[in-house]
């Protein structure tokens, strides 16, 4: 007959009555003993298992908020487009020139982007203008010889559209400008 830990010592009344007690407060008896095996642990040691326990608080947590029917996904924030970024640049340059840094990607786009109402509006376009009075080097030369060649190749087209028309001022703007 196989008998267990409890059964063995059941004729030891103070024990029993001993090992129920601190059967029944195990986590907190458990505690203590931690609380007491963390004064002899290491640094090294120390920081793993307040990693573990931190761990373990965690999924609790998320654990209570799922049967609390709570989202635990984060929501991350809406990124800018580069559209938007861009034009907040522009801005930035107009606004606030001593808080203003120069930003390659951001220029590239506004210089590729110049001639298109839609991604650069009138408000903006006055405002890039003005910014490319300051524009240097093979940026400007490059700016130029694209603007001849769109100018070229509308003038070739004897087309009646209004974004076209639109199209073509912006590029005689930009060209009396840079030339």
């Amino acid at each position: 007959m196989q008998r267990g830990h409890a059964a063995e010592l059941a004729w030891q009344p103070a024990y029993t009555l001993w090992y129920l007690f601190h059967w029944r407060r195990s986590s907190s008896w458990l505690r203590a003993t931690k609380e007491e095996d963390e004064q002899e642990l290491t640094a090294e040691e120390r920081r793993k298992l307040e990693r573990k326990l931190k761990k373990e608080r965690k999924k609790k947590e998320k654990q209570l908020m799922r049967e609390a029917g709570i989202s635990t996904k984060k929501v991350e924030p809406k990124k800018q487009s580069g559209s938007e970024l861009a034009l907040a640049y522009l801005t930035s340059w107009s606004e606030n020139p001593e808080e203003w840094k120069f930003q390659k990607t951001r220029q590239t786009w506004l210089l590729l982007h110049m001639y298109d109402k839609e991604k650069v509006p009138d408000k903006y376009f006055t405002i890039l203008l003005d910014y490319l009075q300051g524009l240097q080097g093979g940026a400007r030369d490059i700016t130029v010889q694209k603007a001849e060649a769109f100018m070229k190749e509308f003038d070739g087209s004897n087309a009646e559209d209004p974004n076209l028309l639109e199209k073509c001022e912006r590029i005689r703007q930009v060209l009396q400008l840079l030339s």
